[in-house]
């Protein structure tokens, strides 16, 4: 057994749904002091993070994960027991097992292999971890990265653990992602008997037309790195389940993923024009839950590709599809070149999470590598 494949299985173990983090941090830091790391514990709210950093001169490295994993749901369905990690047909099975205990622990061994043999190494190792990345995401790695950068502590480049591959290990690397803005819309009628409309006054039907515009609305062309910026409606509720009453209120609850073509204030005020131009009742409330960043073709990006393409022989596609990550936090707080690397993506979230144990040891490899190609 690879000391990659031992430490995940160890860390599977620990059932750390969010934001509990059940002593993997513990685990993690144990190995790091023996090679030298100066540990800080920093608890924000219930939330476990550490920062962990070994030298003191330029350029910064940071590797980046999440100890906390999402709920297992009906573990009947589970072929085997999701804390009790199991190989089987040399798959590795157990929640977190590909997000995103298996990147942690392949952090962790590449950097043992790296100071072993550069012990002098230029620049600065560093690991931010957090147990509040599937949850809230509030006192996780957005209070570290702003504790980090009031401490005067910067950050050079970033790889972030999460599950980037999508058809073998390498071949995407997340070098970006989009932001999200939610909007909680509220249109207000006036309710009453059905049979009766001219003493009512339906907000569905006032809302559909500029729905309608709302979804037809080319918001931007996205760019070379980004899609356009898309609206999706996720949620529509109104009535009050019976047949006969016209409603008083629809709420309708939607999502931009936006480019960095636009920005988060242009989105709400263009929004804003059309429901205007359809002189609506209305109000709408608006989450902002993470700004877009790109971390373009340079050091970064070539180190971890160069890396993929001596460990794998395959040169990794850069992408930046996919939901929010801490990524989101880490570029803007610490003005830090960031990707996301990590295992095959296909079992996330899902029964029976499994990741290659192959791929546990080639990855660890790769980060080696990165390590390698910007410290010395």
């Amino acid at each position: 057994m690879s000391d990659t494949l031992q430490l995940t299985k160890d860390l599977i173990s620990k059932a750390s749904v969010t934001p509990e983090d059940k002593g993997c941090q513990l685990m993690m830091t144990d190995h790091l002091k023996k090679i030298g790391f100066a540990i800080s514990d920093l608890k924000f709210g219930e939330v476990d993070n550490f920062w962990a950093v070994r030298g003191n001169s330029e350029p910064v490295f940071v590797f980046a994960g999440h100890t906390d994993v999402v709920p297992v749901g009906d573990e009947s369905k589970w072929k085997t027991d999701p804390f009790n990690p199991e190989v089987k047909d040399g798959l590795l099975y157990g929640r977190g097992a590909a997000d995103m205990k298996g990147s942690l622990a392949a952090m962790i061994v590449a950097t043992e292999r790296f100071v072993q043999d550069f012990p002098d190494h230029k620049g600065t190792i560093g690991f931010l971890i957090t147990s509040d990345e599937e949850g809230p995401a509030i006192d996780g790695t957005v209070k570290v990265a702003q504790h980090l950068k009031d401490s005067g502590q910067m950050v050079d480049y970033c790889l972030v653990g999460e599950p980037s591959s999508s058809d073998q290990l390498g071949d995407v690397i997340k070098n970006g992602r989009r932001g999200s803005l939610n909007g909680r819309l509220t249109i207000i009628g006036k309710q009453g008997h059905i049979a009766y409309p001219h003493l009512a006054n339906n907000p569905i039907h006032l809302v559909l037309p500029a729905l309608n515009d709302l979804c037809n609305e080319l918001w931007d062309e996205g760019n070379e790195y980004f899609p356009a910026t898309s609206f999706q409606i996720s949620n529509v509720h109104s009535g009050t389940g019976v047949t006969n009453v016209i409603p008083g209120e629809t709420e309708i609850v939607f999502n931009f993923r936006y480019s960095t073509e636009t920005t988060h204030e242009q989105l709400q005020d263009r929004v804003l024009v059309i429901l205007d131009k359809y002189k609506l009742d209305y109000r709408i409330d608006w989450e902002h839950s993470g700004y877009p960043f790109l971390t373009p073709k340079g050091d970064l990006v070539s180190s971890c590709v160069h890396a993929i393409k001596t460990v794998k022989g395959i040169t990794a596609e850069l992408s930046t599809s996919g939901g929010t990550s801490d990524g989101r936090f880490i570029a803007p707080i610490l003005d830090a070149q960031v990707v996301e690397l990590g295992p095959l993506n296909a079992t996330i979230h899902q029964v029976d999470e499994c990741v290659s144990v192959q791929d546990l040891d080639d990855l660890t490899d790769i980060y080696y590598q990165v390590l390698k190609n910007i410290l010395t």
